[in-house]
């Protein structure tokens, strides 16, 4: 793979030179084609006569950095810069630099006025907004897109590779492409789909949606109500675990916080499985620690394992009879400060509660909702 890397480096020099140096025409994206099978890149097409020349704007799933540059080799369009900042690099990637950097609606109204001059290339654009491994299912499509013209034509794009996955979660282009130069081939999988006109006075999100279950169901994958924005929340998530004080190799040695003798030579899962099992403990106080463990084990997640235990769905003996006697008084509070000052944050009362056990099942059974409520409380603020 090295070998490879170190090889492939010097060749795509040769083939970004090319590509620069050719006007765009058959010819041009013949030779690049072929270059770049030596780079390990090869590209397949289905049902090339099903591609409308007259169509404008062309809609394909996003799977990967370099999905414009891999249909930029079968057909001439143009992809418009969304995330990258205007200059060499936004050229050379292959991006079309508008100019735009306002609202979504100046960059429709520019790509309308784009679309009109019949001589420019048609526009390729990824309504998903956000690359996937292209296995599970697709992010839900923009409406934008489907606002410049009343005709799109979808393109199922799907990408094979060994060894390596296709598209790596929170990667950047660079790592991609020197993943692509590491492995020994990448095969892209192009097919073309009939095109679809817009319905008579159908909404944008409503025709984006009728694309997307097209896409899906030539695919054989889901179409889901994910949006880019929820990808990028859940890589945020997946970053803060990653970074939690007991983690491996999140903090230099010397910040790392000094672990108890009790976990010297414990694996760094179940200390990783200890720090959160802590940070439920710090908020359910009365539960058992093992108990915490167990079901921190089974979901991997402080706020599940919490929702579990506080709605019932983990059974469990509380600690002590301080822990659950505290439970009311400070339900007390919060109610008080919910139904007072609004923002303010509630000081839990220091007067003890009764630590008689109710006779009445009744009783008993608003206890435990008076508990559950104040935990809920707690646990949001």
């Amino acid at each position: 793979g090295l070998c490879l890397l170190v090889l492939r480096l010097f060749i795509g020099v040769h083939v970004f030179l090319v590509s620069c140096a050719l006007p765009d025409s058959v010819l041009r994206r013949f030779i690049v084609r072929v270059m770049c099978s030596v780079l390990g890149l090869f590209v397949r097409q289905s049902d090339p006569r099903l591609r409308d020349v007259n169509v404008r704007v062309y809609i394909a799933n996003h799977v990967t950095q370099f999905d414009h540059n891999v249909i930029n080799l079968l057909t001439s369009c143009n992809t418009p810069a969304l995330n990258s900042a205007p200059g060499f690099i936004c050229w050379s990637r292959g991006f079309m630099e508008l100019g735009v950097t306002g609202s979504r609606a100046e960059l429709v109204d520019s790509l309308k006025v784009y679309s009109s001059h019949r001589g420019n290339p048609p526009l390729l654009l990824f309504p998903e907004e956000a690359a996937t491994n292209g296995r599970a299912g697709l992010l839900r499509f923009s409406s934008w897109p489907f606002s410049i013209l009343d005709v799109v034509q979808p393109v199922a794009l799907q990408v094979q590779r060994p060894l390596i996955t296709v598209s790596v979660a929170d990667s950047s282009w660079i790592t991609e492409l020197l993943w692509t130069f590491f492995v020994p081939f990448t095969v892209y999988q192009v097919r073309w789909m009939p095109s679809v006109p817009r319905r008579a006075e159908e909404l944008s999100e409503d025709f984006a949606l009728r694309v997307q279950e097209l896409l899906a169901m030539e695919l054989g994958v889901v179409s889901t109500r994910l949006t880019a924005a929820d990808k990028t929340e859940h890589m945020k998530r997946l970053r803060h675990t990653s970074l939690l004080p007991f983690a491996p190799g999140s903090q230099p040695l010397a910040a790392r916080p000094r672990m108890p003798s009790s976990l010297t030579g414990v694996a760094p899962e179940d200390v990783r499985i200890t720090a959160m099992a802590q940070r439920v403990k710090e908020v359910l106080p009365h539960v058992p620690l093992e108990v915490i463990r167990v079901d921190l084990a089974q979901t991997n997640c402080v706020d599940t394992t919490i929702a579990n235990l506080l709605e019932g769905r983990v059974p469990f003996f509380p600690e002590s009879k301080e822990a659950g006697a505290d439970l009311p008084a400070l339900s007390t509070s919060q109610a008080a400060a919910a139904s007072g000052i609004q923002g303010s944050v509630a000081v839990p009362s220091s007067k003890p509660a009764t630590k008689q056990f109710a006779k009445s099942p009744v009783e008993r059974h608003l206890s435990l909702q008076e508990r559950k409520r104040a935990l809920y409380d707690y646990a949001r603020r």
